[in-house]
């Protein structure tokens, strides 16, 4: 079932003579990120050997889907940057240092979305504006939709995962160490990864 149409000139036309599928009509609607049943992570490379992966315990966000018109969806997150845990404490500490982060001026990551395209399948690429520190740079976010269901409180959910890769250089997370063996401490590439349940919000 797809979620997001494809937008372009070429295929307006005939996309607008297609009916509407009725289950993806019964998705459209205002939905709130579940943050208890949803993940937002990060793995990078440390010391040029192994990886380091961790999770923001603290984010919200919103989905406005649109079933009779799924080029019109949009999605928005913010993600409270003091939240971040790798699972050590003074690492922890450093990410949220002027460093990296730097937690205390520049609270939120945020995302917002400015194009959604349907790729096949439940497979889709979601474009938009990440902003960390004072920089907004465009990312393309390549997502899975895991469908819907309604849990045993009645609540109707949407799921999707996905990931992206940046370089931190470009918003501005710089810091690094040279190794005596050569290479650095930190790569410069970093993936990211969504883990989205999202409960539709009462008419």
């Amino acid at each position: 079932m797809g979620l997001f149409g494809r937008k372009n000139t070429e295929s307006a036309t005939a996309v607008a003579t297609l009916p509407v599928d009725p289950a993806l009509a019964a998705l459209t609607g205002d939905y709130t990120v579940d943050p208890a049943h949803s993940s937002i992570g990060f793995t990078v490379r440390h010391a040029m050997v192994t990886n380091v992966r961790g999770t923001f315990a603290e984010h919200e966000g919103t989905l406005k889907l649109d079933g009779t018109d799924p080029g019109a969806s949009t999605a928005s997150i913010d993600v409270k940057i003091a939240s971040v845990d790798t699972g050590i404490a003074d690492r922890d500490n450093h990410l949220r240092s002027g460093d990296f982060f730097d937690a205390e001026r520049f609270p939120l990551m945020s995302f917002r979305s400015t194009r959604a395209e349907q790729l096949g399948g439940d497979a889709y690429r979601i474009t938009g504006d990440l902003t960390i520190k004072d920089v907004t740079r465009p990312l393309s976010i390549d997502l899975e939709f895991n469908g819907s269901a309604t849990d045993v409180y009645g609540n109707e959910r949407v799921g999707f995962e996905g990931s992206a890769e940046i370089l931190r250089s470009e918003w501005g997370l710089t810091w690094n160490a040279a190794l005596e063996t050569g290479g650095v401490m930190v790569s410069d590439k970093v993936r990211l990864t969504f883990d989205i349940s999202a409960i539709k919000n009462a008419a």
